[in-house]
């Protein structure tokens, strides 16, 4: 899905509640798809179907894609559009650099079953960490969240009600508040403008932004953004940085567009970095 587009969708959303209200104006956060982009073996990976069961009664997919050799395991929530077959590119390289990969799609989202919300994708991030946890052979005790754009605020949301077992955190071109990426959104559109005050009663409220539960955290955060993303832009990671607490650490891609960076092999190589620190317990994290 192109920048343009992503926008043009995120942009609806403002207008929303004029149709329907509340279910219409998280819909809109969502466009999830069932088409096939990728699979497993066109990048050499061993996998497994899994299914997960949602809070909501949904059956959730997901696939398992085992390391050889793994230091630890990694859950990922991907971002708001297709499944996870669309975002599997992305996160592909994780096998072979010595972690586990468990990527599950959201309720609505691929071969998963219900209707996504902003609260249900939370539910579903918790359905999936606690699968994770409770997987044979997995040490629930060696767990890292990697959550991309929607999916790095679902994970902060995620771990400030569970992270037993969580050793880190990577949060990739996430937004800061609801509120706030709705009105960057309303704001580039002369037409989206005036809608947005009837926009934002309909959105969950301030004390459930990623921003403001990050007060509640206190694992180890290694924050990931592109300065060109025009989707979710770079002061959002400012604003999470800022409020975190330490340990945490921000890389910085100059000229990397939305959720970019983790194909850039430097950017891999930093992130892997990170996630053995934080599984071997070697030289205890002392980021900034």
């Amino acid at each position: 899905m192109t920048c343009t587009r992503r926008r043009q969708l995120l942009g609806a959303a403002i207008a929303a509640p004029l149709v329907s209200g509340c279910t219409v104006i998280e819909g809109m956060f969502f466009y999830p798809d069932r088409v096939e982009y990728t699979r497993p073996a066109q990048f050499g990976l061993k996998h497994e179907d899994v299914s997960i069961d949602g809070a909501d009664g949904s059956k959730l997919h997901g696939w398992w894609l085992p390391a050889a050799d793994a230091k630890g395991s990694v859950l990922h929530l991907h971002g708001n559009a297709a499944n996870i077959s669309n975002h599997l590119p992305l996160v592909a390289w994780l096998p072979a650099a010595g972690f586990n990969l468990l990527m599950v799609d959201y309720r609505g989202f691929g071969r998963s079953e219900g209707k996504p919300t902003l609260d249900g994708v939370v539910d579903d991030a918790l359905a999936a960490l606690r699968y994770l946890r409770t997987r044979p052979g997995v040490d629930a005790g060696k767990l890292i969240v990697l959550g991309q754009s929607i999916g790095g605020a679902t994970a902060l949301r995620m771990l400030a009600a569970d992270r037993a077992g969580v050793k880190l955190a990577v949060i990739d071109s996430a937004f800061a508040s609801y509120r706030g990426i709705a009105r960057d959104a309303a704001l580039q559109s002369v037409v989206l403008a005036p809608f947005l005050p009837l926009a934002l009663p309909w959105l969950p409220p301030r004390e459930r932004d990623p921003v403001a539960l990050l007060a509640h955290l206190d694992l180890p955060l290694l924050f990931v953004h592109g300065t060109a993303d025009a989707v979710i832009p770079y002061k959002h990671t400012e604003q999470l940085f800022a409020a975190a607490h330490d340990p945490k650490r921000l890389i910085r891609v100059d000229g990397g567009e939305h959720m970019e960076a983790l194909m850039r092999s430097r950017v891999q190589a930093d992130v892997r970095g990170a996630m053995l620190e934080a599984v071997c317990g070697k030289q205890g994290i002392a980021w900034r």
